[in-house]
């Protein structure tokens, strides 16, 4: 993994970015999108987590006891952002299972491309957990920082945003309004359009995932 800036985390690892290029391709069917983001989203989990606390457990081995390290996985919260985020959600539950989950449900308004909240539910005791938020695009920033916003007010002990891709004017605006937490990202595009889309990118995500274009 190399960091392109200290709050900027770029998963360059050659697995990752193989299967994101794969993604972007326009003919990728919705199966083939869907296993490739699971996929991927496993492998960015692995260098997310790769600060989580352990804790010396004594166990049992087929010859001896001894003491071994395990991570409390009930101290971490995924925090999907609706709906795409469950693409990334999905692979991530299968490398920390012990994960709890919260949902929050933001549509971007297609005039003003301000996100608009239609579902919040999180873990009780969030002051005690570490929170990834994850979505495919961090694009605008807007649904990011809105997300965020609304996860502070819990008060947790960090949070993350884990993203696929993004880009200079995502992660300026998250980064403004939110400088203490670190991005994640699999790849920095180039630029957004006119209708807050990542260039070159890979399109709708959320379209992509669901096969709902």
């Amino acid at each position: 993994m190399s960091k392109s800036s200290p709050h900027v985390h770029l998963i360059d690892h050659p697995l990752v970015q193989h299967k994101l290029t794969l993604m972007r391709k326009k003919d990728a069917s919705t199966n083939s999108f869907r296993s490739l983001l699971n996929e991927l989203a496993m492998l960015m989990a692995y260098e997310v987590t790769r600060d989580m606390p352990t804790q010396e457990v004594e166990i049992e081995t087929p010859l001896e006891k001894m003491k071994a390290r395990v991570i409390d996985g009930k101290k971490l919260v995924l925090v999907s952002i609706l709906r795409a985020g469950t693409g990334i959600l999905d692979g991530m539950l299968s490398v920390v299972p012990g994960a709890r989950v919260g949902h929050i449900g933001l549509y971007r308004d297609p005039k003003t491309l301000k996100p608009v909240e239609y579902y919040f539910k999180m873990p009780q005791d969030m002051s005690e957990r570490d929170v990834l938020v994850v979505d495919p695009m961090l694009a605008t920033g807007n649904s990011a920082i809105a997300a965020v916003a609304r996860i502070k007010a819990l008060h947790p002990k960090s949070i993350k945003f884990v993203c696929l891709l993004t880009c200079p004017e995502g992660i300026a605006a998250l980064h403004q309004a939110h400088p203490d937490v670190d991005i994640f990202t699999a790849a920095i595009d180039r630029q957004l359009n006119d209708h807050g889309y990542i260039l070159p990118g890979l399109g709708d995500a959320g379209d992509r995932i669901f096969g709902t274009k």
